[in-house]
This record gives structure tokens, C-alpha cells and sequence, in this order.
């Protein structure tokens, strides 16, 4: 069976989640044979590990772990990592954790991030003159 492991850095206030949620509700909504887990780095639980293993106990021996970030910064860099060693190390060699690029760097989202842009400033045209 194969899982998702969406991470997410946290925050304080709860609503800074939604959309996040709302990504793991369109998974399982577009997926319902995939086993997906949300998770936060801190503030927010479900941390990595405790989303990991429900993941390990519904039965997921191939998991791709997807950083919500918009960039391959520090957390993507060194704190998932070493994140993952520690699952490989709790889990075993029978669970195989995959980890993707974070998805703002995909070209479709930076597309979509360019698009939103645009309509934000739709009030204007670049043909315009001051």
C-alpha cells in the first residue's frame, strides 16, 4: 500500500492549517486508495513521526513524504533529513520513505502563484500609462 506524508512547518494559530487541510481533503477526495497524513514540523500536531506511523500502521510500505514549503530552505534542508533518518530507523527497511521536492518549486504552482498574481492587479493593463 503507498501513503502521502504532506509536511507542513505549523504555526500558533489554528486557522494558518486550512489550507494545508484543505490540500490533504483534495487527496483523498482525487485518491481514496491512497493513505494520506498530514503533519507539522512544530506548534501543530500531528508531528512527522506520529503521522508516519498511522501511515506504517494502515499497512503503507512506500511513503512520500511532500513538503508543503515553497522553497528548499533549512527546514527542507536539515531538519527533514535528519527527520527521515529517524523514521528509516524506527520503521525499518520494510518501510521505504520517498521524499519529494518541496511544491513550490513545481512548475505548476509557480504558474499558479504567477496567475494569481495577475489577477490581483486585474484593475490594470500593461499597455497602460500612468
Amino acid at each position: 500500500m503507498d501513503g502521502i506524508l504532506l509536511f507542513a512547518h505549523g504555526a500558533r494559530d489554528p486557522a494558518w492549517a486550512q489550507p494545508f487541510e484543505k490540500v490533504e481533503a483534495g487527496l483523498r477526495a482525487a485518491r481514496p486508495d491512497l493513505e494520506v497524513r498530514l503533519a507539522f514540523l512544530e506548534l501543530m500536531a500531528p508531528t512527522l513521526a506520529e503521522a508516519a506511523a498511522q501511515l506504517v500502521a494502515a499497512g503503507c510500505q512506500w511513503i512520500d513524504v511532500v513538503p508543503l514549503f515553497l522553497g528548499t530552505g533549512g527546514h527542507v534542508r536539515r531538519d527533514l533529513p535528519t527527520l527521515l533518518d529517524q523514521l528509516r530507523a524506527q520503521h525499518g527497511p520494510l518501510v521505504n520513505w520517498n521524499l519529494q521536492p518541496p511544491v513550490g518549486e513545481a512548475a505548476g504552482v509557480i504558474q499558479a502563484m504567477v496567475e494569481v498574481c495577475l489577477a490581483s492587479n486585474s484593475n490594470s493593463s500593461s499597455t497602460e500609462t500612468p
